[in-house]
């Protein structure tokens, strides 16, 4: 086993994408780099919310229901993931109102819009803004942007475990733990010394 994929594979874990319950605490709410949820206190999906995404998206293209939460992700910039246990029943629930209609497509099922869908689209376009985009607008800008950067030094120190040699892997490791620390400084400021 290389020495990067050691560094990863603990990278990684300490990351809190240990894919079980133990983990560091901020596993809990998915950490730093998008896990199940979003952020801590962030934005939440109303009620309605999947059932509006699922009619927009399968307006633009069939999709599965893994597809749809996939899609819903990347518009949200990550900060919102639905979860399986809400998004099959608002599909199973808008195929008994006839709005869309399952189709099988090899071994996998898609979701297609129905004539009476396409016409309640029509119908209720003023009442069906896109939720991802106000997912995404309602969370804080600077605290959305520090979280977005902090995916992105993981997906850096990612690769260094990965593809670096060990003196990458050791400045790295030393880069990160003083950016570690000189977080911690900021939180133990005196407020009245700004």
């Amino acid at each position: 086993m290389r020495l990067g994929s050691l560094a990863t594979g603990g990278a990684l874990a300490m990351a809190g994408w240990s894919g079980g319950r133990h983990g560091p605490p901020f596993a809990r709410w998915g950490g730093p780099f998008g896990g199940r949820g979003g952020f801590p206190g962030g934005p939440r999906a109303r009620r309605g919310d999947v059932r509006a995404a699922a009619l927009l998206l399968l307006a633009e293209t069939p999709l599965n229901g893994y597809q749809l939460m996939q899609e819903i992700e990347k518009r949200s910039e990550g900060l919102w993931k639905p979860s399986p246990g809400s998004v099959y029943p608002a599909l199973a629930q808008l195929e008994d109102e006839g709005l869309i209609r399952a189709q099988e497509a090899g071994d996998r099922r898609t979701y297609v819009l129905t004539d009476d869908g396409r016409a309640y689209i029509e119908e209720h376009r003023g009442e069906l803004a896109a939720p991802w985009e106000q997912m995404a607008d309602s969370a804080d800008d600077d605290v959305g942007a520090l979280f977005r950067e902090m995916r992105r030094v993981g997906m850096a120190a990612a690769q260094i475990g990965q593809l670096g040699n060990a003196n990458h892997i050791a400045k790295a490791r030393s880069m990160l733990a003083e950016a570690r620390r000189g977080l911690y400084s900021l939180l133990a400021e005196d407020e009245n010394d700004e």
